[in-house]
């Protein structure tokens, strides 16, 4: 007679394992700079909005700081983003072509050190040699291949600082416009603009849920904690300042 059991309360649940095989992208492809981003923007521009409404500052304040703190932060985001990828990319050249030159003077060195490779990955030597020899018939090719096997990138896919300064710049923004919305309509007190921010952060901590092992809901209320503290810190911080400058 066969028993079935039952996990006990210590025991965690298993993750979840897709039907089709496939295993989500754990690198977060355009998904995660994009949502971090718009979250950065919003968590920022609502915690500035929050310091300046708590000292007592007018809807017409409000709104310059804000669109201010939306224009500052998001050229900040974008030249940021542009020199990082930038000089990630320049380094990253420099490998390659460095690697290009020691296959031009060193062919088989090059060659012995790549079959080392797969050896070192549990290819038995003699294969891993012919696997090498075969990979480096065509020199563009080979380039490729060390560039991946030594250096873990792809020559043919480097990252774009301008797409990325541009991406950064969108998304800083465009969350960074979600707390402004409600004055721009003309509203002028600050609960607005806190509905609108907490539904906005729980979307992105929502969609934060799709790279990471954690359900929607967790990751959304998480994110709504933390943009509520740093909203309700910076509140209290304007109402300090604004008190004794006052």
């Amino acid at each position: 007679m066969s028993t079935v059991t039952h996990p006990t309360a210590t025991e965690e649940p298993m993750p979840r394992i897709p039907e089709d095989g496939h295993h989500r992208d754990v690198n977060g492809g355009w998904l995660r700079p994009a949502v971090f981003g718009a979250m950065d923007g919003l968590v920022s521009n609502l915690a500035l909005v929050s310091g300046v409404v708590g000292g007592d500052a007018g809807r017409s304040a409000v709104l310059l700081t804000g669109l201010a703190g939306l224009a500052a932060g998001a050229f900040s985001m974008a030249a940021g983003e542009y020199t990082s990828v930038a000089s990630q990319r320049e380094l990253v050249e420099a490998e390659i072509e460095a690697e290009r030159i020691e296959l031009r003077r060193n062919p088989h060195g090059e060659l012995a050190e790549l079959a080392q490779l797969y050896v070192a990955k549990g290819v038995e030597p003699e294969l891993a040699h012919e696997v090498a020899r075969q990979l480096s018939r065509d020199p563009e090719k080979t380039l490729a291949v060390h560039a991946r096997e030594e250096l873990g990138v792809d020559p043919d896919d480097l990252p774009s600082p301008l797409v990325a300064a541009a991406s950064s710049f969108g998304c800083f923004a465009l969350g960074a416009l979600l707390p402004l919305l409600p004055y721009l309509l003309g509203a002028t007190a600050l609960w607005p603009a806190l509905i609108a921010s907490a539904l906005g952060l729980f979307l992105c901590g929502a969609v934060v849920a799709r790279v990471t092992a954690r359900s929607w809901w967790f990751s959304g209320l998480r994110q709504l904690a933390l943009g509520g503290a740093a909203a309700g810190l910076t509140f209290l911080l304007g109402r300090l300042i604004g008190g004794q400058l006052g």
